[in-house]
């Protein structure tokens, strides 16, 4: 019997070596407004924050590196005045060793996963730079934003081609 570890179906099922390498990160996109100081910095109530969170991918035309943007839009308002507006879209170039069936599920939820400390210090920093207190995001989930956003297309196709 052959060590399911060493023969060649293993091989096909799982290529050697790292499943993700990140080259590198960085921000693409940076915007903080905060367009009722100085009374919004010295307001005693807390705001209402909304945190709205996308993942986008693409690909290269040579099909060997990928670019994963995570994108945090944030929006603070006391009462009926916005309190600050933050955008964040942080960036990273990957490549990926992995079955073409896993590749867009690494895109939008392993990568990510490993942006997210990055991004949320940044956010924190930044809502703390504007006059607030700083802003530490909780945790997001992003296998439940990866089927909330393909539910319908994944339905729709077989497996294997999303």
């Amino acid at each position: 019997m052959a060590d399911e570890n060493t023969g060649a179906g293993a091989e096909a099922k799982q290529p050697a070596g790292n499943p993700i390498t990140l080259h590198t990160q960085y921000i693409k996109d940076l915007s903080f407004e905060n367009p009722n100081a100085p009374e919004s910095v010295a307001m005693q109530q807390q705001p209402k924050i909304a945190i709205d969170v996308d993942v986008e991918a693409r690909t290269t035309q040579d099909q060997k590196l990928h670019e994963v943007i995570l994108k945090i839009n944030i929006k603070a308002e006391a009462g009926d005045k916005v309190a600050f507006i933050a955008e964040l879209q942080y960036g990273a170039v990957v490549t990926l060793n992995v079955p073409e069936e896993h590749r867009l599920p690494v895109l939008l939820i392993e990568v990510p996963r490993l942006l997210f400390p990055y991004a949320r210090k940044i956010i924190s920093g930044l809502t703390s730079d504007g006059g607030f207190p700083p802003l530490m995001m909780h945790p997001i989930d992003f296998a439940e934003l990866f089927r909330k956003k393909f539910a319908q297309r994944i339905e729709q196709e077989p497996a294997g081609n999303a």
